[in-house]
């Protein structure tokens, strides 16, 4: 099975996000900010094969939490996916240049999160 880690401080959207990724068939660990996540990560025998994380966190944010989880090695095949309210170019071009693989902005359906997955070839 495959796994995933939910990265997002409102409770709510780690739970629609988790809920999401089980229906499509993988295994979700959560974290509520970027270093909560890089402590689950460190955790885990095997990178996951997707991360969705969002920007705006306390603590260390979403780009914070790219820049440092690109610089492992380990979590290179790891694809991420960047899900945020911010719809700025320029945001969107800074976090695929940080390392994120795609980018869904929020509010997202279960189609259109479906989509991005299946373009990462992580759905069929």
């Amino acid at each position: 099975m495959a796994s995933a880690l939910v990265v997002d401080d409102s409770k709510a959207t780690r739970m629609i996000l988790s809920r999401t990724l089980k229906e499509f068939g993988y295994s979700v660990t959560e974290a509520a900010d970027g270093r909560e996540a890089l402590k689950e990560l460190e955790q885990l025998e095997k990178a996951p094969e997707l991360i969705l994380t969002d920007w705006n966190m306390p603590v260390m944010n979403g780009l914070e939490f790219l820049r440092e989880l690109r610089k492992a090695e380990r979590f290179s095949s790891s694809a991420v996916v960047m899900v945020t309210t911010r719809t700025e170019m320029d945001q969107i071009v800074e976090a695929l240049e940080a390392g994120a693989n795609e980018y869904v902005m929020k509010p997202f359906t279960k189609e259109i999160l479906g989509d991005k997955l299946r373009l990462l070839k992580l759905l069929a």
